[in-house]
């Protein structure tokens, strides 16, 4: 049974101080597991991993549990729409008691920027961020960069349009952070209203047209109701002036490859012509985020 490490090199909470190398060893180690000649190895028997979801994510959820039963750990799986949590248990509460009973390592998702950081400084296992907030969502963009890895050779001196809702988004933070320390150049596009300002400084925004002009060109899912006061009002107008149509796609470089985090508003962020169209990276982002978690949960307990 490997070793566990001790300190805070176990924790996976966001890519921002991530370096190259780091992110290279997770890169390298999930195309290991990618290539792995059985399904399920019992690399990891006898470590117990509790899911520690206090916001949905059932896509995600399950993404991790898989890369968790490959590597033959004992699952946990922690919902807090029927946990004590609701009945003013704090987050802290709820996994410093999953500590206790004996759990190796946690894998949590949240809503409040800020607390995940306090956990991490609080409790001793390893800690990995499945999104919190607004803030980061690191291996999204793990499996992301390494789905570019995958199909261009290397990452370093590529060109990322990421276009959508910057402002709520985790995956554009967690991948500028990424795509930056691996060398890429990343551009953001995006109405008024979904900018992020404090970002301007690490990536330009730019309009659809100049987007269109990168190697990579990654949709954001976008819930419009999040704001109701800008001046795109309904789907229909966000896929007119910032939709990947299908008109847009011919205007894309021959190599470019199309990308999105998922779930996918069809015939709004992207036409659904165009999400299983032959550019298109979406399902292989997927299928990648199994390896790329098997990667990160063995990061974390070895």
């Amino acid at each position: 049974m490997p070793q566990m490490k001790v300190g805070s090199d176990r924790h996976l909470l966001g890519l921002k101080n991530l370096s190259k190398t780091e992110i290279l060893g997770i890169l390298d180690r999930a195309s290991y597991w990618e290539n792995y000649p059985t399904k399920v190895t019992n690399y990891l028997s006898g470590h117990f991993v509790a899911n520690m979801f206090f916001e949905n994510s059932t896509r995600t959820r399950f993404s991790f549990e898989m890369a968790e039963k490959r590597l033959s750990t004992e699952v946990l799986n922690f919902s807090a729409a029927v946990s004590s949590v609701q009945k003013g248990e704090s987050i802290y509460d709820t996994v410093k008691t999953l500590e206790s009973m004996g759990i190796d390592a946690g894998v949590i998702r949240l809503k409040p920027i800020g607390v995940l950081q306090e956990l991490a400084e609080k409790i001793k296992i390893p800690l990995i961020n499945a999104g919190d907030g607004n803030n980061e969502h690191p291996t999204q963009a793990l499996l992301d960069i390494y789905t570019m890895r995958k199909h261009f050779g290397q990452v370093d001196g590529l060109h990322v349009s990421i276009v959508g809702d910057i402002l709520h988004s985790r995956v554009a933070r967690s991948n500028l952070w990424g795509l930056l320390a691996m060398g890429a150049k990343v551009s953001f596009c995006a109405p008024e209203n979904m900018q992020a300002p404090e970002l301007s400084e690490f990536a330009p925004y730019v309009s659809i047209e100049e987007a269109l002009k990168a190697d990579v060109i990654m949709m954001l899912r976008v819930q419009l109701e999040r704001h109701d006061q800008g001046k795109i009002t309904s789907a229909e107008q966000y896929r007119e002036l910032f939709g990947l149509t299908e008109e847009r796609e011919k205007l894309l470089k021959d190599h470019a490859i199309i990308m999105h985090p998922a779930p996918v508003n069809r015939n709004v962020e992207i036409d659904d012509s165009l999400v299983e169209h032959h550019r298109s990276k979406i399902f292989p982002q997927i299928s990648n985020g199994v390896p790329i978690r098997m990667a990160v949960i063995e990061r974390a307990l070895t």
